[in-house]
């Protein structure tokens, strides 16, 4: 996003419907055996191409990757794209950008033996789990699998996470005099009409996290979501609740002059706002710390399996990594990479300031809250 995607260091993340495909006749699917026999759709490491070279070889062979959901301002997704183009020559087809999780996981359905599917999902990762139970993701483990801390993959290599953020408070200081600096300021008269998120939360990861922050700061838990839904309906009552969905443009029309929403976005914002004359402050809210990872899957049906892996072995690489760092992501990666001196301590020093360490809720807890929003959520803002 930035734009509404919707999009869970530790563990957890989270959720329109691309309907474009469902009424599009399926294509043929090309043959997915590279010239040594491997079935790429079934590959389940590097090793089993015969290496990475072999991998590579196989992807640029396949020549294209569709992806969809992947907003060139969200976690710095337009250079790792373009860097990914240029370093291996595969064209990528990247489509709906501002599409979510939700909209990625019927894409994957609707889409089933089209060239048109995507190969790739980052999801938040209630979204992975889901569809890992499904069935629809192929395991696959990346070189750098077993750095990647336990909690924060699915065993098999079924879903990765990669990189992650907090839940923070953007405001447009040159129109706000008092930026909020906690859930409980944006109760204040002097906000009213002015406080936006990143989607619908029983859609979007980062909106989901919202709510899940907003309960944190109001006494809720893991355990009980129903805190946050009860501070936006008096967020809603008191007037300050603001439905348009945050993105670039509602920010500099000044449509969304105060947004909850990850870190990496917010901070993403400040510099090309300042460019447009506005002044974009973040602050990692001091009542409510909550923090999420997106996660990477591949789809089970990828029209392109060579190269869904190869974009896999990239992102988890250290250069990829990093180039998610200096999008203001902070990538899975990013303890070892520190241990060893690969990380990228320029792009590290530019994060938003955050004390303490975060915690995150299980997946049976980011379930059940799922639930408590679906259920909740329209009857809270729209009653």
């Amino acid at each position: 996003m930035f734009a509404p995607r919707a999009r869970v260091a530790g563990v957890v993340a989270l959720f329109t419907v691309v309907t474009a495909a469902c009424g599009a006749a399926p294509s043929s699917q090309r043959s997915t055996a590279s010239e040594g026999g491997v079935n790429a759709r079934t590959a389940t490491s590097a090793a089993d191409f015969g290496g990475m070279d072999k991998l590579i070889e196989a992807a640029k062979k396949e020549g294209n990757l569709h992806v969809i959901a992947l907003p060139p301002n969200w976690a710095n997704y337009g250079e790792i794209i373009k860097t990914f183009e240029a370093k291996y020559g595969i064209k990528i087809e990247s489509e709906d950008p501002d599409a979510a999780s939700a909209d990625e996981i019927n894409a994957v359905k609707t889409r089933k033996g089209q060239d048109r599917a995507p190969d790739v999902l980052d999801l938040g990762q209630s979204f992975a789990i889901s569809g890992a139970a499904e069935g629809l993701f192929a395991p696959y483990k990346v070189q750098a699998f077993d750095k990647i801390p336990e909690g924060q993959k699915e065993p098999t290599g079924l879903w990765t996470n990669d990189y992650g953020g907090y839940v923070s408070i953007g405001c447009d200081a040159k129109k706000i005099t008092n930026c909020p600096t906690s859930f409980a300021d944006l109760l204040k008269p002097e906000y009213k009409g002015k406080v936006a998120m990143n989607g619908n939360p029983t859609k979007s990861g980062s909106a989901f996290a919202g709510v899940y922050a907003a309960s944190l700061a109001e006494g809720g838990s893991f355990d009980d979501i129903e805190p946050g839904i009860q501070f936006f309906k008096k967020l809603k009552d008191v007037g300050n609740y603001n439905p348009v969905e945050t993105t670039p443009a509602t920010i500099e029309k000044g449509e969304t002059q105060i947004s909850i929403d990850w870190d990496y976005n917010n901070a993403a914002y400040a510099p090309e706002m300042a460019a447009k004359g506005l002044d974009w402050k973040v602050n990692v809210p001091t009542d409510g710390k909550y923090f999420q990872m997106y996660a990477q899957a591949i789809n089970k049906d990828a029209p392109h399996p060579a190269a869904a892996r190869l974009w896999q072995e990239f992102l988890y690489s250290a250069e990829g990594q990093n180039l998610y760092l200096k999008g203001f992501a902070r990538p899975v990666l990013m303890p070892s990479m520190t241990t060893d001196g690969s990380i990228d301590k320029a792009a590290a020093e530019k994060l938003p300031p955050v004390d303490g360490t975060p915690t995150f809720p299980s997946t049976e807890q980011v379930d059940k809250a799922k639930a408590k929003l679906a259920s909740g959520w329209d009857a809270a803002i729209s009653g």
